[in-house]
């Protein structure tokens, strides 16, 4: 992607990643005004600079529209999901199993 506006934006490979995982449009109502991929460029911007969603740059969609399917892919699932695919990658990348297989707790901290 040469135009990549933030270092936050999805790369082309990311996208096709992802894509796939993301609800497909429905077929009745209203159609969508904005791409999935702005979508995710807009939700990873406030995730990787921490500004309130409000403050969204206007490049964006509209924050609450980008609220909207955060919280809705949140609910569903969706987020979830993404996030076991690309740790999954991640940890087969340094060359270990893709799931994780033990957990540690610490009782003692406060």
């Amino acid at each position: 992607m040469a135009n990549r506006r933030y270092p936050s934006d999805l790369t082309d490979n990311e996208r096709e990643l992802l894509e796939p995982h993301l609800p497909a449009p429905k077929k009745r109502g209203r159609p969508r005004l904005h791409s999935p991929r702005d979508i995710l460029d807009a939700v990873f911007y406030v995730l990787k600079s921490g500004c309130q969603w409000r403050m969204l740059p206007r490049e964006f969609p509209p924050w609450k529209t980008v609220f909207h399917y955060f919280r809705r892919w949140r609910i569903d699932g969706i987020c979830e999901r993404m996030n076991r695919l690309l740790r999954g990658r991640l940890r087969e990348k340094l060359g270990r199993e893709p799931e994780l297989s033990a957990g540690i707790v610490d009782a003692h901290s406060p």
